[in-house]
């Protein structure tokens, strides 16, 4: 057995710091308002079918295939494999009661919420998007920047926001901002800081102002395109797949690369492949799991049949050949173990075709994960993993503060989503949540008993 990583109060707290921390949207499908959730090692998304839970996750997800993509495809590529629409109209709320009407805005924030970056879309008279404004907040100080701003408005910004006096040269070059795929960013090429009448030191000041707001851009991207989503639909399970990369970039959904990422851990002898194996056995679904390559641009998947080992030897069948949960939730498993502390990782529904055990044994998976430091985002229907979760709190075996719990539900007058959120105490417990998620399954099992009881009269 390996022996257990002891892990610092302090180190919790600055994985916590680590990669996103927050996200707001506003003007999405149904999150007219404004609408906020927390991110924390364990972020649970709950709710009620089509309450909102993905619509939250969606803008980063739009933004994350922009940046992949292998082209510029504008301010968003809307037709991707992280998400898919094939026009701005299906996205963008029109629910809203402003003169925002047809614009929606993310925001993203990090770094022990002292720093946020808040993009902000429309749709112009041609009925096509554009980026309106992106506007930068570092503590008390923001940054406005806009597509057509004039160089005046822009150095008058600028300037307030390093808070520092700048005489800018009279003769400038064209505009300094401009779009770089899904952000507007700063562009070096158009300020020429040569020509400035600046002391020394005040000349590297203001180099290093205008790097750390590119900085801000350059961070954003990483973070948007190191989030590893693992979608609800997960596809059927093959007798071969195609061989990948392996790492660290995971560009599209997770799904792709599980089989490359097996068979490379075999093949450098990673002790991954022993924790996935383990995994699988609290799941209760197999006991080994191998991947063949059988050339070089196709790996089969093999499991164990049994879900634990027999004495003399394996019993080995193609992964199309046993039940859909070992398939659906490996892109789960693998993803957790690939993830580093602070790197976001969004999973739809986890729970997808496993048993009512498997479920309430997968929380204590994600526990394990979201104590490595990890940022899960995980949108769930389980009330079975949820009470896991408190009872691992309960237990002392999973830390409150890395918990955060938020529920979605719908407005029946005019079907806009508003979110609870809730922190367990000590002993797992959370304030009021919404009737119709654990309470269900009481009112069923109630009624099962009133119905007994009313024939048995």
């Amino acid at each position: 057995m390996m022996a257990k990583q002891k892990i610092s109060k302090n180190d919790r707290q600055n994985d916590q710091d680590k990669g996103i921390i927050a996200i707001s949207v506003q003007g999405f499908k149904s999150l007219a308002n404004e609408s906020r959730i927390e991110i924390r090692p364990l972020t649970i998304l709950a709710g009620a079918n089509s309450s909102g839970k993905s619509s939250i996750m969606q803008p980063l997800l739009l933004m994350k295939q922009t940046l992949e993509a292998s082209y510029d495809p504008g301010p968003l590529l809307l037709n991707g494999p992280n998400a898919k629409f094939t026009s701005a109209n299906q996205f963008i709320s029109r629910m809203q009661k402003d003169s925002d009407c047809q614009a929606f805005s993310v925001e993203i924030g990090w770094y022990a919420k002292h720093r946020t970056l808040k993009v902000v879309f429309s749709l112009n008279e041609d009925q096509r998007l554009e980026i309106r404004e992106i506007k930068i907040k570092k503590d008390n100080r923001s940054l406005h920047l806009m597509p057509n701003q004039s160089t005046d408005d822009f150095e008058k910004a600028f300037s307030k926001f390093i808070q520092k006096k700048i005489e800018w040269p009279e003769a400038r070059k064209s505009k300094a901002v401009v779009r770089n795929r899904c952000f507007l960013d700063i562009d070096y090429r158009n300020i020429d800081i040569e020509n400035f009448s600046l002391s020394h030191s005040l000349s590297i000041f203001l180099n290093l102002s205008i790097l750390e707001i590119t900085l801000y851009f350059q961070f954003a991207g990483k973070e948007l395109q190191s989030i590893i989503h693992v979608p609800g639909l997960r596809g059927n399970p093959e007798r071969v797949y195609p061989m990948t990369a392996t790492g660290p970039d995971f560009t599209g959904t997770f799904e792709n690369y599980v089989a490359s990422v097996i068979a490379h851990w075999e093949g450098t002898k990673d002790d991954r492949i022993k924790r996935l194996e383990s995994m699988l056995t609290d799941l209760g679904l197999t006991w080994k799991i191998s991947a063949k390559p059988i050339d070089d641009t196709q790996v089969e998947l093999l499991v164990g049949r049994l879900p634990k080992a027999k004495r003399g030897g394996g019993d080995f069948v193609s992964i199309a050949d046993v039940g859909f949960g070992v398939s659906q939730v490996l892109p789960v498993l693998v993803a957790l173990l690939v993830a580093k502390p602070g790197q976001l990782v969004y999973i739809e529904q986890p729970e997808l075709h496993l048993h009512p055990r498997a479920q309430y044994a997968l929380a204590k998976i994600l526990a394990d994960t979201a104590k490595r430091g990890v940022k899960l985002v995980v949108e769930t229907h389980s009330a079975l993993l949820l009470l896991q979760v408190q009872t691992l709190v309960a237990k002392r075996d999973l830390d409150p503060n890395l918990v955060k719990l938020h529920w979605f539900s719908r407005s029946d007058e005019d079907g806009t989503t508003s979110i609870e959120s809730a922190d367990l105490d000590e002993n797992g417990a959370f304030g009021d949540w919404p009737e119709d998620f654990g309470d269900i399954e009481w009112k069923a099992e109630g009624a099962y008993l009133d119905a007994v009881e009313g024939w048995s009269k």
